[in-house]
């Protein structure tokens, strides 16, 4: 099973400041899951490949990001304002 998940953002510095933000979660991921996030430009994209066959595990694992660069976010506009 594989996800790409795309995030834009209006500019590259946003985009990095989320990156920064959310690529430690990346470091200990569980046996059979890989995730790999970059940029590119103005997008955060991140690809989650998970080998075992619980796609329960691979949908947490969706929304654990989408929850971190929804924190992320939220901090960068904070400190911008």
């Amino acid at each position: 099973m594989e996800a790409r998940i795309s995030l834009m953002y209006e500019d590259e510095r946003k985009a990095k400041a989320v990156l920064e933000a959310i690529s430690p979660d990346n470091i200990n991921a569980p046996t059979g899951l890989s995730i790999e996030t970059f940029a590119e430009k103005n997008q955060v994209i991140t690809v989650i490949k998970y080998s075992e066959g619980n796609f329960l595990t691979l949908q947490s694992t969706i929304d654990d990001l989408l929850s971190c660069a929804s924190v992320a976010e939220k901090s960068v506009s904070a400190i911008k304002s």
